[in-house]
């Protein structure tokens, strides 16, 4: 489960299971999780963040879209050994 990103005190990772599900970052932080989908950015699930933190965490993952794809898809490509 490798982490892509720590920033404002969240933690933005994959965990290898994803592989047959389309492109999302999972976040987990201040003892609560997210699940965001990343074609287009939406909040796919969600347990114990504050409104607040989920328009921060929607935001980095906006600005950070780009870059969380690239990792997507080297993560997931090296797995598949391709």
């Amino acid at each position: 489960m490798p982490t892509v990103l720590r920033r404002y005190g969240y933690r933005f990772h994959f965990y290898g299971s994803d592989m047959n599900e389309p492109p999302h970052i999972h976040v987990s932080g201040h003892g609560a999780q997210a699940k965001i989908w990343l074609e287009p950015i939406v909040l796919a699930e969600e347990k114990g963040f504050k409104a607040s933190d989920l328009k921060r965490i929607l935001s980095v993952a906006s600005e950070e879209k780009q870059s969380f794809l690239e990792a997507w898809d080297d993560f997931f490509r090296s797995l598949s050994g391709k």
